[in-house]
C-alpha cells in the first residue's frame, strides 16, 4: 500500500514536472517570437531615422522662410523632355504630357505660389506670334518658369526676346539652335534673374 502511494506520488510529480517544463518552453518561444518582432521593428525604425531628409521638389536643403522651393530640368535633345517641380508639385512633365517642342512656360502667382497657366510654343515649326502674345498678357507680380526643348531659338524674333528680357534674362539674346535653357523670371523685376543657365547639355536648377 505504501509502495503503490510512493509509486502514485512519483508518477503525479512526473506528469507535473513535464507540464511545467513544457509550459515554460511554449513561453520562451513566444518570448522569442514578441522579441523578434520587437527588434526587427527597432532595426525598421533606425533605418527610416538614418534616412536623408526629403525636402520639396527634391532639392538639396529647405528654403528659407517665405521662399517657394523649385526645380527644373531642360529637355534632353529631342528625346525626353524638360519638368518644371513648383513647392512639390510637377507642373509640367512628358509624364503630364504637358510639354512640348521649343519653349515651355509655367506662370504662377507670385505671392500665393498658385498656377496661373502654361503654354508650349514650338520655335523651329510653329509661330512666334502665339508666343509673343502670351508674353504679353503676364501681368506684374507673375513668377514666369521657362524650360527649353529641342529647339527653342530658330523662331524668336527680337521681339519675342525684348519681352523675355524685360522679364531678367540675360541670356536670352545669345541662345542658340537647339541648346538648352531654363530660366526664371517675373513680370516686373528691377533686376536681372539669377534663375538662368543655358548649355549645348540638358541643365538642372
Amino acid at each position: 500500500m505504501r509502495t503503490g502511494g510512493v509509486l502514485k506520488l512519483a508518477l503525479l510529480f512526473s506528469i507535473v514536472s513535464f507540464l511545467v517544463f513544457f509550459t515554460i518552453q511554449l513561453l520562451d518561444i513566444n518570448i522569442d517570437f514578441n522579441l523578434g518582432k520587437i527588434f526587427v521593428r527597432l532595426d525598421s525604425s533606425e533605418n527610416e531615422s538614418s534616412k536623408a531628409p526629403r525636402y520639396k521638389c527634391g532639392v538639396s536643403k529647405p528654403c528659407p522662410e517665405g521662399h517657394f522651393s523649385f526645380k527644373m530640368a531642360s529637355g534632353a535633345a529631342s528625346v525626353v523632355g524638360p519638368k518644371i517641380c513648383f513647392e512639390d508639385n510637377i507642373l509640367m512633365s512628358g509624364v503630364k504630357n504637358n510639354v512640348g517642342r521649343g519653349i515651355n512656360i509655367a506662370l504662377l502667382n507670385g505671392r500665393s505660389g498658385e498656377l496661373i497657366k502654361t503654354g508650349i510654343f514650338d520655335m523651329w515649326g510653329g509661330d512666334v506670334n502665339n508666343l509673343i502674345t502670351f508674353l504679353k498678357t503676364i501681368t506684374d507680380g507673375t513668377v514666369v518658369m521657362i524650360a527649353s526643348f529641342d529647339d527653342a531659338a530658330t523662331k524668336l524674333s527680337d521681339d519675342a526676346k525684348k519681352l523675355i528680357f524685360e522679364l531678367g534674362s540675360t541670356s536670352i539674346n545669345s541662345l542658340g539652335f537647339r541648346d538648352n535653357w531654363i530660366f526664371v523670371g517675373g513680370k516686373g523685376i528691377k533686376t536681372k534673374s539669377p534663375f538662368e543657365q543655358v548649355s549645348p547639355m540638358s541643365w538642372v536648377l
